[in-house]
């Protein structure tokens, strides 16, 4: 059928909302996915895109043919897929997103192991503590933590994430230990500047809701840069257990604060909703669970303090 090679095109520009986001999901030149789009339009004898120095957005002829691209494309997908199943053996690139730290710790020291036993797999891993857009940035799955607000996304639980509030013994002693929320603002308190609430840190003392605005003299966007000041004796952090668990249990970290609870977060294996999900994905997220899942996460087995 003519123009069938068209669809990931248009389906590629449609959904990253640009020519050159499209052509980095389709690895091809800026130019050859605008002069393709230009083709399929003469051929047609439609335009499919409204084009702006902004963005490009589809027309009325442009949504019907998206909405039958899609549909062609998961009928392709689909039946791919299903040979797949029924070979038993996951095939392809997987392109996989994780967070920095938890990517590094965590994710990292598995992935030998499922390309043994899984060596039909390619794996293409993008550690980034930035909120990625899956669709124009070509991933097939990713993991992230706390609220999901993408309904067009499918999650499924890995593990549960918790906080503690941490400092170094010779920070203390120098210092003194904060006995109240209150307490915090005598403190130099560290910040991770991705989080969605760092501005503002929330507790549960004793069924009591507390919350403090941290200053201090440190904000990073890495976890990990966070956990070496602290670990410094810089001063006080918010920390992941996932993070501070092998430093609490050896005392190289005190937790601050212990009668206070910090909110925890849920860690999800995120990819686009499809019909059938493809065999690589499924297998990859079943070996996470395998490793990391299960009702207290590996990070938080050890007694934390």
């Amino acid at each position: 059928m003519e123009g069938m090679g068209d669809i990931p095109v248009v389906v590629a520009v449609a959904e990253t909302q640009g020519f050159a986001a499209a052509a980095r999901r389709l690895g091809v030149s800026k130019s050859a996915v605008s002069k393709r789009i230009t083709q399929i339009e003469n051929r047609l004898g439609a335009q499919l895109f409204h084009r702006s120095t902004r963005n490009v957005s589809l027309t009325e002829a442009g949504e019907h043919f998206y909405s039958h691209a899609v549909r062609a494309q998961e009928a392709a997908q689909e039946a791919e897929d299903s040979v797949l199943a029924l070979q038993e053996a996951p095939k392809g690139r997987l392109r996989v997103n994780v967070p920095m730290a938890f990517g590094r710790l965590h994710v990292a020291p598995l992935i030998s192991g499922f390309l043994a036993r899984y060596p039909g797999v390619s794996i293409d891993m993008v550690m980034d503590d930035r909120v990625v857009d899956l669709f124009a940035d070509g991933f097939d799955l990713a993991l992230r933590g706390g609220t999901l607000a993408d309904s067009a996304l499918v999650a499924r639980k890995i593990a549960a994430l918790r906080n503690v509030l941490v400092a170094a013994p010779t920070y203390l002693a120098r210092h003194g230990a904060p006995q109240t929320v209150s307490d915090l603002r005598f403190h130099n308190c560290l910040q991770y500047s991705f989080s969605r609430d760092f501005q503002e840190w929330v507790f549960d003392c004793d069924g009591k809701a507390e919350t403090f605005r941290p200053s201090g003299s440190y904000s990073v966007n890495n976890g990990e840069a966070l956990r070496e000041a602290v670990l410094g004796g810089t001063g006080i952090g918010r920390l992941p257990t996932f993070t501070a668990g092998p430093d609490l249990a050896s005392g190289r970290l005190v937790r601050v604060l212990p009668q206070c609870q910090l909110p925890s977060q849920t860690l999800y294996a995120i990819y686009p909703e499809r019909r059938h999900l493809p065999t690589k994905v499924r297998v990859f997220i079943d070996y996470l669970l395998e490793h990391l899942g299960g009702e207290i996460a590996p990070w938080d087995q050890a007694k934390l303090g």
